[in-house]
């Protein structure tokens, strides 16, 4: 942004700082119009993406093989024991008891271990078997299991080391020899899935050979399929093997360590007794507080169970699993993670336990081996939070053995402080942090889970990225059994975690349905104890819950959901419009192809009940309602005379709102409403197309082509452009129904018709779809009626051929799936032409158009940050504040402290503070215009070429920024830089532009554009050269008809030198040429007529009020914020507006007949009437800070007031006629009067005539053109003038020297 040169501003020495009483519309403490995230980004959902955090193929393990060849007594002859070496088997020392006894007493130790972590599995032991035994037991298991997981655990400790080939030593039956059983049978026994255990020395060689035999799996059952054998009965089923899982306890050519102090099976103890494994291992290696000959003896007796998290054995148990899982999900690849950590109970215990085998026995020289492989992750920095608590808890373990309490450890407790910090500012931009996993163990503790859950939800808020990273973590199955918590302090919590999940991942309405979990959000909408906000994040989640989902919309319909919804409604009138956004939506989501719910809501009067929302100040609430009402009309499968009746109802309903309601969302959702009214009621309208058609071949005989033809049908104008001239065929009678004059479906027609014109170009598209959908059905009856395809019956301006199968509209438009709307004659053969009864059974139809506010508002409030008030900033919980008490609830609304207005450190927020400051200083100068003399405005500041001569020039406020417009395009221009910003698209369909206004100029500015016709569009106006973006567009003022305009011809733009010409020419050529000239004026404007009246628009900033007035009996004020209109103040004049003022609640106007008037917009009758000037009113503005009151005609005469006395103009100013426009500075005391004579003269309040600009700057200046439109700077003495020479030029006062 520039700054103003130091002379644009008007400063004197004699000016005195006066209070600036009119400034209301220009301060920066205004609340901004069209700003909210609906007019800043376009309205559709986000991609729906496929989420990876349930696992795709999740088995549970059933079944499991304990295998041990132990051999007890008899040491393998191929390992060589050290002396002393490790002994105990499942902490069994297997030389205190007889060999058998020893056996059998270590294998029913061992499945007590395993029943610890799965204790509903189905659990076989295989005691030094033989080849045989081993494969009757997983023949047997495999059978048992069908498609799940079987487990195969092996301790080959009393056995050889497997072979190279990867085989396993069994025994024979006398137990004299050491049998090897091939890795391939074993395969073929246990089939797949499966979990391995290798427990033994050289366990890598069985990992790596597992794989190749499992390829020569794959190669003969390929082979087996050629030679056709799998057409046999008999043969086996494709077994894969890519699902197997491995646990070895070393690597290949590696032995098992042997140190006395550790177990034998080191491994197994590691995956089986972690904790206990874990202890032992810190108490050998770590120098303790308390004596290590002491603690040695007491490890195996920590109190406790590792069920019974209230123990030392079970918390330490407890933190062990958090710290294991939250390596792995720090570490591993997603798909990993999730396929060995979240898929079973028992394979996640595992693979967690695991990583302590790793962590040990890497520290004796043995590499513990998987597959899939995962990497070491043995020097984790949170294994030293592990070694902290262990530390920590066997200090008081001698206490807590002779009977002393049990402190418990603030691992959890630290760890949530640790998020909390996490989650301050920037906490958006950093990867989730570690204590995530750590969650969701606390949320199993009751003492823990408030805070957790508070923690939890400050994080979802970051957004859909934060959801997704909880669902991965498999926060899901905790959340979905806390349902069945009737805590009170869980409630809010708990609805706005749900609320974020479903936001982001709509498929967890199946698993909440199953649950029942949509109960607990039931009870929370009813409960009216429960606040607003999170009441509304309730009906959010219903809304997901029932979102195409039949056995939602099941459940939520038998927990009165409709009565549910309609008793928040009441809530809406008082300004929850949130609540009403979802309640609205999980009703139409409730009753969409739903007839049970619909008549539920028929009884009910949903219908009526929603009406009265149609007038809500907030658009989406009425998008919503919109959206709702939309589904209400097509869930009626039968149809019936009360149900055609209620669709009328709601059908005239819907578009009486269309001319009222400015806001392009809402209109949308009405347009795909009214589709559906259209397909269930398609022969109605089909009738009123063709009796529309017929009348008007009755009338013209031929449709000319479009653009040539004096009047068009509006049906056929709404269509595509490009129809070839036509001639009319009247097509044989057809059984149509009946439409009588003023039918519901002509009034429809005709507003579908209004709404093919609007100037907002996708709702013009949605209209223009649903017409030419009944024109293709019309078209399709009437050549099946008359027995012919190949002609069409009726100009259209579709495609003269049709296809016999499908009609596509015209330019191949695409719809939400990519494919373009086509049009299936399936529907038309389908119904039954001859009899048109309204009690017909009819299926639902694919629609013809589509919007996406529902998914966008879902969208806007799973992004968790910049949700708009009224869908997602009220129903989106916000990060609670940092200082916020651990026992508070989460805010459900306000804005998000990440939010880059409210970050201070943001660039948003310092630009913020840049221009507030940039204004006020502005402004302040602006003041000392008060008391200053009127300045000579004589230096051209400013001068370009425009592409056509200029219509319209405005000032903005603050920037050094012109707006500058012609009839049918306009731009936007740096004045001090002479940069042209930006060019702005206009359809010529819209009508010529008579009027610009700019919006929330203290801000980031919008400029209102309005044309004759009475449209108006609002843009954002780009930079370096970006096109303006279209905020919104509407028919904004109903205009009297005007005559088609026919543009005089060319006024002559003299220059210097035929001025010259002139003077020394002789009389009799002077008076030769001046008849020339007269005789050639008279001819040609006989043949034109003048322009149409120009529509006038002004803002009021206060009240954020647009004002339109022109060629209509009323001026018409909109409310910018709300969308809707405010109301019309009748102006009591057939002439047009032709000048408009806006300040506060005053509005004064002048017309074309010379008369000027004020109102109060409360008030209908006007406030004054000035005496009526001569001619058009080409200005009429007070002064208030000077008592003054201007009021300027065509033909020259300008009228100053003093609004103290209005019965006679205190001044008057003759300037030279006829006039092109006029206008008042509004601080200083200028007043400047632009002629079509190439003039422009500047006078001050009291009729002082001060300068006259008649050339431009430079050496041999030429002369001006003609003056088409002249404005003041609001804030700085400069004046831009437009000519009609296509030149616009910048005035200001000279600069003091």
């Amino acid at each position: 942004m520039t700054e103003m040169p130091p002379y644009l501003a008007g400063k004197d020495e004699e000016s005195s700082v006066q209070v600036d009483s009119d400034s209301s519309d220009l301060e920066d403490d205004l609340p901004l119009a069209y700003d909210k995230p609906r007019h800043l980004e376009p309205i559709k959902g986000e991609e729906r993406e496929e989420h990876t955090w349930r696992v795709k193929e999740k088995y549970k393990t059933h079944c499991v093989a304990l295998v041990l060849c132990l051999n007890v007594g008899v040491d393998p002859p191929d390992v060589v024991k050290t002396q002393p070496c490790a002994r105990l088997e499942c902490w069994i020392d297997p030389n205190s008891l007889s060999p058998s006894k020893a056996l059998e007493s270590i294998g029913h130790a061992l499945q007590s271990q395993y029943e610890r972590w799965q204790p509903r599995a189905r659990y076989k032991q295989s005691l030094d078997p033989t080849s045989d035994e081993i494969k009757k037991l997983c023949c047997s298991l495999r059978r048992n299991a069908k498609e799940e997981r079987v487990l195969f655990h092996y301790n080959g400790h009393g056995v050889p080391k497997p072979t190279a080939q990867g085989e396993i030593w069994v025994f024979n039956r006398a137990y004299t020899q050491y049998i090897p059983l091939s890795l391939y049978d074993l395969q073929t026994w246990m089939g797949a899935p499966s979990l391995y255990v290798y427990d033994c020395s050289n366990a890598g060689v069985i990992v790596d050979n597992f794989k190749v035999f499992a390829v020569q799996h794959e190669r003969d059952y390929e082979k087996m399929s050629r030679s056709g054998g799998s057409g046999s009965g008999s043969a086996e089923a494709h077994v894969s093997y890519h699902n197997c899982i491995q646990l070895g306890a070393c690597a290949a050519g590696q032995t098992l360590p042997m140190s006395p102090d550790l177990p034998a099976d080191l491994f197994t103890a590691c995956l089986t007794t972690p904790v206990k494994m874990a202890v032992k291992w810190f108490a050998l290696r770590t120098r303790l507080r308390v004596a290590r000959a002491d603690l040695l003896d007491l490890v195996d007796k920590i109190p406790g169970q590792v069920t019974d998290r209230r123990t030392m054995l079970g918390e330490l148990n407890w933190i062990f699993t958090a710290i294991t899982d939250t390596i792995a999900w720090s570490s591993l690849p997603a798909e990993l993670f999730q396929r060995l950590f979240r898929a079973d109970l028992l394979t996640a215990s595992l693979c967690r336990n695991f990583l302590l085998a790793d962590r040990i026995m890497r520290s004796y020289n043995c590499t513990p081996v998987s597959a899939p492989a995962l990497p070491s992750l043995a020097r984790h920095p949170l294994w030293g939070a592990w070694e902290h608590t262990l530390d920590l808890a066997l200090a008081q373990l001698p206490a807590l053995v002779a009977g002393g309490a049990y402190a418990h450890s603030p691992f959890f407790r630290d760890q949530l402080t640790a998020f909390r910090l996490w989650l301050g500012p920037g906490a958006g931009a950093r990867p989730p942090p570690l204590q995530l996993p750590m969650v969701l163990q606390v949320l199993l503790s009751t003492l823990h889970r408030v805070r957790a859950l508070q923690i939890l939800c400050r994080f979802l808020a970051l957004g859909p990225a934060a959801v997704r990273a909880v669902l991965a973590v498999g926060i899901f199955p905790y959340m979905l059994k806390l349902l069945q918590a009737s805590a009170p302090d869980l409630r809010n919590s708990m609805v706005y975690i749900w609320a974020q999940i479903i936001a982001v991942d709509p498929s967890c309405q199946v698993d909440l349905v199953n649950a029942k979990g949509h109960k607990y959000f039931l009870a929370m909408l009813q409960d009216p104890s429960v606040d607003s906000e999170h009441r509304t994040l309730a009906a959010f989640v219903l809304a997901g819950i029932v979102d195409e989902y039949p056995a939602g919309q099941e459940a939520a319909l038998q927990g009165s959901l409709i009565s549910a919804c309609l008793e928040q409604l009441g809530e809406a009138r008082c300004g929850c419009g949130a609540l009403a956004v979802w309640a609205c939506v999980a009703l139409g989501r409730l009753w969409r192809a739903h007839d049970a719910a619909r008549w539920a809501g028929v009884r009910d009067l949903a219908h009526e009940k929603l009406f009265a929302l149609l007038s809500h100040p907030r658009a989406p609430v009425r998008a919503a309602v919109a959206f709702a009402l939309g589904t209400f009309a097509p869930a009626a499968r039968v149809r019936t005379d009360h149900a055609n009746a209620l669709d009328h109802q709601v059908a005239v309903r819907l578009a009486a709102r269309l001319p009222v309601d400015t806001s392009p969302l809402v209109r949308a959702e009405i347009l795909a409403a009214l589709q559906w009214i259209v397909l269930i009621f398609e022969q109605h309208f089909i009738a009123v197309y063709l009796q529309d058609r017929v009348r008007r071949g009755d009338k013209y005989g031929v449709i000319k082509e479009r653009g040539k033809s004096t009047r068009v049908d509006p049906g056929q104008d709404a269509l595509a452009a490009g129809a070839r001239a036509i001639p009319f065929t009247r097509a044989a009678p057809i059984a149509l129904p009946a439409i009588g004059f003023g039918s519901v479906y002509t009034k429809l027609w005709s507003t579908l018709c209004d709404m093919a014109r609007e100037p907002h170009p996708d709702l013009g598209r949605m209209a223009k779809e649903i017409i030419e959908y009944v024109a293709t059905q019309a078209d399709t009856v009437d050549a099946e009626r008359s027995g012919f395809m190949s002609q069409p019956s009726s100009p259209n301006t579709r495609a003269a051929t049709h296809d016999a199968r499908m009609h596509t509209l015209p330019g191949g438009r695409r719809g939400k799936s990519g494919l373009p709307h086509t049009i299936s004659e399936d529907s038309v053969h389908a119904r039954d032409r001859d009899s048109f009864s309204s009690t017909s059974s009819q299926s639902l139809k694919k629609p013809i158009v589509s919007t996406q506010f529902v998914e966008w508002a879902t969208a806007q409030f799973a992004r968790g940050e910049g949700g708009e008030s009224g869908v997602a900033g009220c129903t989106c919980s916000r990060a609670a504040p940092a200082q916020a008490p651990p026992s508070a609830a989460p805010p459900a609304s306000g804005p998000a402290p990440s939010s880059p207005l409210d970050d201070c450190e943001s660039a948003a927020y310092h630009e913020r503070l840049w221009r507030k400051a940039r204004n006020a200083s502005i402004r302040k100068e602006a003041r000392a215009l008060r008391g200053c003399r009127a300045p000579r405005l004589e230096t051209q500041a400013f001068h370009s070429r425009c592409p056509l001569p200029p219509a319209v020039v405005l000032f903005h406020p603050y920037e050094q920024h012109a707006a500058v417009a012609s009839k049918d395009n306009f731009g936007v221009w740096d004045w001090g830089t002479a940069a042209k910003l930006c060019v702005g698209r206009w359809e010529r369909a819209w009508g010529r532009i008579t009027s610009l206004a700019y919006l929330n100029a203290h801000a980031r500015a919008l400029l209102a554009v309005a044309s004759h016709a009475g449209n108006v569009a609002v843009y954002r106006p780009g930079s370096s050269g970006t096109e303006p973006a279209l905020v919104g567009a509407w028919r904004a003022l109903d205009v009297r008809p005007a005559p088609e305009y026919r543009p005089p011809p060319a006024q002559p733009i003299y220059s210097l030198a035929q001025l010259v010409t002139e003077q020394w020419s002789t009389g009799d050529e002077k008076q030769v040429n001046k008849n020339k000239s007269a005789d050639s004026k008279s001819g040609a404007m006989s043949a034109y007529s003048p322009p149409p009246p120009a529509t006038l628009v002004r803002w009021g900033a206060r009240a954020g009020v647009l004002a339109l007035g022109g060629a209509a009996p009323a001026l018409r004020l909109w409310d910018a914020r709300a969308e809707l209109l405010l109301r019309d103040v009748p102006t009591g004049s057939d002439a047009p507006v032709t000048a408009l003022w806006l300040g506060g609640d005053t509005a004064l106007a002048g017309f074309g007949d010379g008369a000027v008037r004020a109102w109060d917009a409360r008030a209908p009758r006007p406030l004054f009437a000035l005496p009526p000037l001569a001619a058009r009113v080409l200005c009429a503005a007070p002064r208030p800070d000077l008592h003054a009151l201007v009021a300027g005609g065509v033909d020259g005469e300008v009228r100053i007031y003093d609004t103290r006395k209005l019965s006679s103009p205190v001044h008057t100013v003759r300037a030279p006629a006829p006039l092109a426009a006029l206008d008042v500075h509004p601080r200083a005391d200028l007043l400047a009067c632009g002629s079509v004579n190439q003039c422009i003269s500047i006078y001050d309040l009291r009729g002082s005539h001060l300068n006259t600009i008649k050339f431009h700057e430079g050496f041999m200046g030429a002369r001006i053109g003609p003056v088409s439109c002249l404005a003041f700077h609001p804030l700085r003495c400069a004046l831009g003038v437009g000519a009609k020479d296509a030149t616009v030029s910048v005035y200001v006062a000279e600069a003091r020297r």
